[in-house]
């Protein structure tokens, strides 16, 4: 399954005949986006500011598509994506299992400090509350996000499912995995009855289809996500990383005023302002929520002994201490 993933997202981006070494030699390099959208709405609002990356950096680059954010993370793994865009977890699984490093993460710009997970349902729904999702009786059809989603599937199975002892398979007559955009269209032609999203597809939304967005009221909102981190492999050519991250830096600061313009015109549709330093260290918070959903998780299983849950609890809160204590050494941005 995961041979058949990689081949398609390979496939799709074009990218067969690209290996490390020529992306090396050649200066060229594959750009992993991640499958929020279709690939139609993700090629159009993309290609402008990978267009501008080529033409700032000297360097050629091509999207690279997948059907699932599994494509790029395994994508990155095997040297066929060497830059991504990606939600902070797939982020952290591309640094733990495919030689990724954060660089760069970005900025909302309509100023706000992150993004937060939603649960929608159609307007027209009895459900108005979290509480009447959490009735679970096994009649309601519900639209989770990709697994390797922050939005879509670690915060709402951590802050509602695993808080609550819940199991989504249990609760829901269907539970079916979908980006954001699937899930949004899902909920609003009443084809789910409740389904995940986050307040930045939900903008986007109102832009690109107003009607669906009409259809769609928010009945549950997360604590606040950091904003989204851009990843690239550790060995990734030093020039290389020194074109991209100048660009990256100074995309939408510096140039003509008309340079300047155009570049922040680009990032808007990106739903961005220009781009702010970061390292693998924005990652502690979802390190710790994934975590505590392990945790929740472990309290709540009815199979495991007294003392082996309490050893286990005990290993994961040691983890999440650990790494807590390192987010504290971090300086605020």
């Amino acid at each position: 399954m995961l041979r058949k993933t990689l081949i398609a997202a390979v496939l799709t981006a074009g990218a067969l005949s690209i290996t490390a070494a020529q992306a090396e030699d050649s200066k060229e390099i594959n750009f992993g986006i991640i499958s929020t959208e279709s690939t139609s709405n993700l090629k159009a609002t993309w290609q402008p500011f990978l267009d501008a990356m080529e033409k700032g950096t000297g360097i050629k680059v091509n999207a690279f598509f997948a059907p699932d954010y599994a494509g790029v993370i395994e994508g990155m793994r095997f040297n066929k994506v060497h830059v991504a865009w990606y939600g902070n977890k797939s982020a952290m699984e591309a640094v733990d299992r495919a030689d990724g490093e954060v660089f760069a993460q970005t900025v909302d710009n309509e100023g706000n400090p992150g993004y937060w997970s939603l649960l929608v349902t159609h307007k027209d729904s009895p459900l108005n509350t979290l509480d009447d999702v959490l009735k679970c009786g096994g009649t309601m059809n519900f639209g989770i996000g990709d697994p390797n989603s922050t939005s879509g599937f670690l915060v709402p199975t951590t802050y509602i499912f695993a808080k609550n002892n819940i199991e989504p398979s249990k609760c829901f007559k269907t539970v079916r995995n979908a980006n954001h955009q699937a899930n949004a269209m899902a909920a609003a032609n009443k084809q789910v009855d409740v389904a995940t999203n986050n307040t930045e597809n939900m903008r986007r939304l109102e832009k690109t289809n107003p009607d669906a967005f009409n259809n769609l009221k928010i009945i549950w909102k997360s604590p606040l996500i950091p904003s989204d981190p851009l990843v690239w492999r550790k060995d990734l050519d030093a020039d290389v990383k020194s074109k991209l991250y100048t660009f990256v830096m100074t995309y939408g600061r510096i140039g003509t005023p008309e340079e300047v313009a155009e570049a922040r015109k680009v990032l808007t549709e990106l739903q961005w302002a220009p781009f702010r330093p970061s390292s693998d260290a924005q990652l502690y918070p979802i390190r710790i929520l994934a975590l505590n959903k392990d945790m929740l998780k472990v309290r709540g299983d009815d199979k495991m002994s007294a003392d082996d849950k309490k050893a286990k609890l005990a290993e994961l809160q040691a983890e999440a201490d650990a790494i807590a204590k390192l987010a504290d050494t971090v300086p605020s941005m």
